[in-house]
């Protein structure tokens, strides 16, 4: 920081590039001055300090300032509450009337910059939050500024285009607040100013973004081509193989995102139960949740969507592959990968960040390669040397078949027995739900009943109990396709569900959805 500029601004008046304080701990407050010096209303193009340890009238009050007050303020760029993430830089300045702190923000590329979901401005010497008009002014800065795909106009579009009922029902109330909602209503705001104020609408071409498109479009793939994700299950090792099950992932991302956690969930996952010792057993899955979920969800975000090619998600019978359009963007590079991130799509990122499938702090791939070791997965592969597209392997986890293999070799289960586990026609249900599994008459010591909590006749039965429970709106036909079952199978298990009382007979006339009894 250039020390005479901190002086001449410390002892000349409190200006809208200028705020004063002596407390260390009111982090909203700092937040809120981040957040307006950021979207620079006044349009300075320079940058605005944050000083404490000085007194509104200039006086140095001097702070003891600790490693911790520095690390503190740091972080309030990246806890998530300023969206998009301010650029800033937090320094001790030691003058001679004592130490203070300066933290000095640039004015972003991509306002209108919020704090916690609201818009902060410079009013003066004053911060106040921004009006419709101020609003407008910062979208307009915005538009000069931003050259993304996803902020881009969609030409030839219409706002009739999108599914305006998902925008106001599902993204609005995860992106605001119910007050915010609110004093919208009583305004009466027009339904474009709104969908502008996120990026999704472009005022000045009056039609959507493309990542308006994206995200609300009741016919993607008619403006976007290849935004979809292809899913395939081959048999065997390679392409080769016969093709078990595929499905096209081709709605917008708002239904998109939801059916793929859905389906990560209930068909790769894998989840089942397998005996551990003679009274335990665990559930084991091919593939975490999690970390798969945070692969597609990064591939969705990343992807470069002028590309014609979807995302390709193949399964074979060890490995999933993703490939994504798109090589490393900006700042990432194969030898600083994953430790720097950069965003080719910044609204897509804003987006899912607010419907909560990403969480924009540079630790997801950090995260997801330690939940694949503790699997015995081992670590994702990241392929980046075709430049234009980036793939990523994750390797099969046995631990599964090492347990199953474990629990025959203790005696605690026969192979046969397993196999008998996992047959519907072979089980037997007593009064309270359970099934009967004998010990392996190999180790006469250990010769008791195997008592497993299996509530569902067959695992397609519990599979489908999941998905609905997962997605009560969920169609037996999607099911169906999703397994790779008949849609009589469907039907069949959601009658035993019906059976048990796990759901009602019915889907819900006013709903359209499945009511989850138990």
């Amino acid at each position: 920081m250039n020390l005479d500029e901190i002086k001449t601004l410390l002892y000349d008046l409190e200006s809208d590039r200028v705020e004063r304080t002596i407390s260390t701990t009111n982090t909203d407050k700092f937040g809120q001055a981040i957040c307006a010096f950021a979207n620079d209303l006044p349009d300075h193009r320079q940058a605005g300090y944050l000083l404490l340890g000085i007194k509104d009238n200039g006086k140095v009050q001097g702070l003891n300032i600790t490693d911790e007050l520095l690390k503190n303020l740091a972080a309030i760029r990246t806890d998530g509450n300023i969206q998009p993430q301010p650029s800033m830089t937090v320094e001790k300045i030691v003058l001679e009337e004592g130490s203070i702190v300066a933290v000095r923000v640039e004015p972003s590329i991509f306002p209108p910059v919020r704090y916690k979901g609201q818009i902060w401005i410079r009013i003066g010497p004053r911060r106040g939050i921004a009006n419709e008009n101020d609003e407008h002014i910062l979208m307009e800065k915005r538009r000069t500024n931003v050259t993304t795909f996803d902020s881009a106009p969609c030409l030839n579009t219409t706002i009739d285009d999108l599914d305006l009922q998902k925008f106001i029902h599902y993204y609005m109330p995860k992106a605001m607040t119910d007050d915010e909602i609110e004093e919208d209503r009583k305004e009466e705001r027009n339904i474009k100013i709104q969908l502008a104020s996120f990026g999704f609408f472009d005022t000045r071409y009056d039609c959507p973004t493309n990542a308006g498109i994206l995200f609300f479009a009741k016919n993607l793939r008619r403006f976007i081509p290849g935004a979809y994700i292809q899913y395939v299950r081959f048999a065997g090792k390679d392409r080769t193989g016969d093709i078990m099950m595929e499905h096209e992932f081709k709605a917008n991302l708002c239904t998109t995102l939801s059916e793929l956690d859905t389906f990560i969930e209930t068909t790769i996952a894998n989840r089942r139960p397998i005996p551990v010792s003679s009274i335990r057993e665990e559930h084991f899955v091919d593939y975490p949740y999690w970390a798969t979920r945070e692969l597609l969800m990064n591939a969705i975000c990343h992807r470069d969507y002028t590309s014609n090619g979807p995302i390709q998600f193949y399964q074979y019978d060890d490995r999933i592959e993703i490939m994504n359009h798109g090589g490393l963007f900006g700042r990432a590079t194969e030898e600083n990968f994953p430790q720097v991130n950069d965003y080719r799509n910044i609204v897509v990122a804003e987006a899912m960040k607010v419907l909560g499938f990403v969480n924009r702090h540079s630790r997801g791939v950090l995260k997801l390669q330690k939940d694949l070791l503790a699997n015995e997965n081992g670590k994702a592969i990241y392929n980046f040397s075709c430049k234009t597209t980036v793939i990523v392997t994750v390797n099969k986890s046995h631990r599964g078949e090492h347990a199953i293999d474990d629990a025959i070799a203790q005696g605690f289960v026969t192979k046969n027995d397993y196999n008998q586990l996992h047959t519907s026609t072979q089980l037997s249900e007593n009064n309270q739900g359970t099934t009967k599994l004998s010990i392996s008459d190999k180790n006469p010591t250990q010769k008791q009943t195997y008592l497993a909590d299996f509530n569902f006749p067959t695992i397609i039965v519990k599979n489908v109990y999941e998905a609905i429970k997962l997605n009560k709106k969920v169609k037996t036909s999607w099911l169906a396709n999703n397994f790779g079952v008949s849609d009589r199978t469907i039907q069949r298990a959601v009658k035993k569900l019906q059976e048990l009382g796990y759901i009602n007979q019915e889907h819900s006339k006013l709903k359209g959805e499945w009511q989850i009894l138990k």
